[in-house]
């Protein structure tokens, strides 16, 4: 008889699964989509709806919160909250989905691809205005 057991173990102690799924959350927040198994994405996806669910309460107890599960990593909290959570501002839930990929080769797990529901807008620095820069600067000199 099973008792008060829930969640998925994934084969690890518990501080290896939560490291797990933190760095689950982190990429997904910092990239956009993730390449992982079912088992695990179907376990972190509750986790993500939850953080996403957080940082758009925008309050200083769900911010500590949400850093304390992303084990303090600043750039995805940033990431999370200035660019997931304002474009899931009208959304109640269902901001991740799965889409099924081809199983691995080597021991056949199934495989799916995470991603958001809704696109998000990557910020790309500009290399090309600062080699324009150089170019005018080169060509007044002649």
């Amino acid at each position: 008889m099973k008792k008060k057991v829930f969640g998925r173990k994934l084969g690890r102690s518990r501080p290896a699964r939560e490291a797990l799924f933190a760095s689950l959350s982190r990429a997904m927040f910092l990239n956009g989509s993730i390449v992982t198994t079912r088992a695990k994405a179907k376990a972190v996806q509750g986790d993500l709806e939850r953080l996403v669910s957080l940082a758009r309460k925008n309050e200083l107890s769900s911010q500590r919160k949400i850093m304390a599960y992303l084990d303090n990593s600043k750039d995805a909290f940033s990431a999370l909250i200035y660019k997931v959570a304002p474009i899931f501002a009208s959304r109640t839930s269902g901001f991740t989905r799965l889409i099924s990929l081809p199983r691995r080769k080597g021991d056949n797990s199934q495989m799916v691809r995470m991603e958001w529901t809704e696109k998000i807008a990557e910020d790309k620095k500009k290399e090309k205005g600062k080699d324009v820069k150089n170019v005018s600067t080169k060509s007044k000199r002649s």
